[in-house]
């Protein structure tokens, strides 16, 4: 692959896993979690996601009043825990709806390019 393909490849696979991020974030913050934690069980599910692209998606989301966070102290130290807001739950479940539409129109399209 030449350098100016790779390089398109590399911003579509980011921009592709950004929205599965939001989707793996919003379903393991069904359960209450604090940002080590969430890490963690993504990490466990094979999605890894870094700090630095972590926090500022659970500012964000928080921010879209999707979340709900409130710091509190575990084990002598001062944690942010996350959880969903209603309204959280409720785009969780359209974005899943709408993942495995999605999912379910790129398997007919690639298999009618693989039969072609």
């Amino acid at each position: 692959m030449d350098d100016a393909s790779a390089a398109a490849f590399e911003n579509l696979r980011l921009e592709l896993r950004r929205g599965c991020l939001t989707l793996a974030v919003l379903s393991q913050l069904r359960t209450e979690r604090y940002g080590y934690t969430l890490r963690r069980a993504l990490e466990e599910a094979g999605l890894e996601i870094d700090e630095g692209t972590l926090y500022p998606l659970l500012r964000r989301l928080e921010a879209q009043g999707l979340l709900q966070s409130e710091w509190r102290e575990e084990n002598k130290r001062r944690k942010r825990f996350y959880r969903l807001r209603p309204a959280g739950e409720r785009v969780f479940e359209l974005l899943a709806a709408e993942l495995r539409r999605i999912n379910a129109s790129l398997d007919r399209i690639i298999a009618e390019v693989g039969n072609a």
